[in-house]
């Protein structure tokens, strides 16, 4: 008589590319067919098949380390990314584009039944965003944003996502550019790049292991501080630059000739303003949510910047070439691959 039980490598041999596959269990490792996940997983892992399936599951599966749905977590193997996007253009472009599988038509829809939520929105957007999407956020899912403020983005997640804001880990991946959009997607992006976590105190552990693990996967080099510390380096290190590249382009664009100097600067600077060139709403949003700390920058530049101009105006040669050379020196002894240590608070 022919046995009625086949093996778990069999049942996954039965699984053909584009299915959609319903996962048992009760969550958390209770009644899994953990064999059969793992026999799926190495199926994969040796023949590259089956690709691009729908996995359903009524709640979370695994133990989000090794088990459950982390057999799953390969690309090509599960095919569905959704995306939700305020701007139709934006969504049907990230579909055609491949980025997204399915367009949400909400942003709440867009986070049902999702393991890894990625909120990518100005900062000022961020509250809304969360609270559009609370009711569905879940302590097994990992929510993560990706914005150039930290402080007022936590404060935004305690209020917004109230009890679930364990799930939640501030990220910040240093690896902007000055123009936007998802025509300039690039998937090579964060390869090589700093990438910041935040965690706060009610951060779970889970996610935070979690949230590491995707980045260092995506090629970042992770870096942990605190939501305050992030802020005051990155007003030094990244609002002020941008800052002072408006104010340099409205100072040329103001005088009678600006447009003849314009059109007379070479290489260094297009250098020096490459960031004037970014999205107004985005850094309009960043330099207020990170007033004060840009403000304190702002001071300290300018205290810098006058004591040149007073070597400048007096004709204090040696004064002046000491302080060019200490600026020069250090810039070309910095590296953007180093790991810097957190800034103490």
């Amino acid at each position: 008589m022919k046995s009625k039980f086949i093996s778990a490598d069999d049942a996954a041999a039965l699984i053909n590319d584009g299915d959609t596959v319903a996962l048992m269990g009760g969550g958390g490792g209770l009644m899994e067919a953990t064999c059969l996940f793992q026999a799926v997983e190495r199926r994969f892992l040796a023949t590259a098949q089956p690709r691009h399936l729908t996995m359903v599951h009524a709640l979370g599966i695994g133990d989000k380390q090794s088990r459950g749905m982390n057999c799953f977590a390969y690309a090509g193997l599960v095919k569905r990314v959704v995306g939700y996007s305020k701007s139709p253009s934006t969504t049907q472009k990230a579909k055609q584009m491949g980025v997204i599988d399915i367009e949400a038509p909400s942003a709440l829809l867009a986070v049902s039944g999702s393991d890894i939520v990625l909120v990518a929105v100005p900062v000022a957007a961020t509250e809304a965003t969360f609270k559009a999407i609370r009711h569905l956020v879940t302590k097994q899912m990992l929510v993560m944003d990706v914005g150039s403020t930290k402080t007022d983005v936590v404060e935004a997640a305690r209020r917004a996502l109230r009890e679930q804001v364990g799930s939640f880990v501030p990220a910040h991946p240093i690896a902007g550019k000055e123009v936007a959009g998802i025509e300039h997607a690039d998937a090579d992006l964060y390869k090589g790049r700093q990438l910041i976590l935040t965690p706060i105190e009610r951060t779970l552990t889970t996610q935070l292991r979690q949230a590491q693990e995707v980045w260092t996967a995506m090629g970042c080099r992770v870096v942990q501080m605190s939501p305050e510390a992030h802020d005051a380096a990155f007003a030094a290190v990244s609002h002020l630059p941008h800052l002072l590249g408006f104010a340099l382009m409205n100072s040329i664009a103001a005088q009678p000739a600006g447009k003849e100097f314009l059109g007379l600067a070479g290489t260094g600077f297009r250098d020096f303003s490459r960031i004037a060139a970014s999205d107004p709403k985005v850094w309009r949003d960043i330099l207020l949510a990170n007033q004060k700390e840009v403000l304190q920058q702002s001071r300290l530049f300018r205290h810098a910047l006058e004591a040149l101009e007073q070597m400048v105006a007096s004709g204090n040669t040696s004064a002046l070439e000491h302080a060019i050379t200490e600026a020069s020196t250090l810039r070309a002894n910095w590296h953007m691959t180093t790991h810097p240590k957190p800034p103490a608070r």
